[in-house]
């Protein structure tokens, strides 16, 4: 369903289903951090996009590969 004029629409959860923290507190499958899990069903567009972009940087640093959302 496209998002009301105006409003840009919510970046899906980068979640794939793959969850185990490290020892930091990280989630292994997304990227995530622990209350960046918790915070993402009240976050906005905005903060979603900006959790997003973090976790994929974080994989990254791992040289993990964001893994496809099943």
């Amino acid at each position: 369903m496209p998002a009301p004029l105006g409003q840009a629409e919510a970046p899906a959860s980068p979640c794939v289903q793959l969850c185990a923290l490290d020892a930091a507190g990280i989630c292994l499958g997304c990227g995530r951090s622990r209350d960046e899990i918790t915070r993402w069903m009240q976050a906005s567009a905005a903060e979603r996009a900006v959790i997003r972009r973090a976790a994929q940087e974080r994989l990254a640093l791992r040289h993990l590969p964001p893994h496809p959302v099943r």
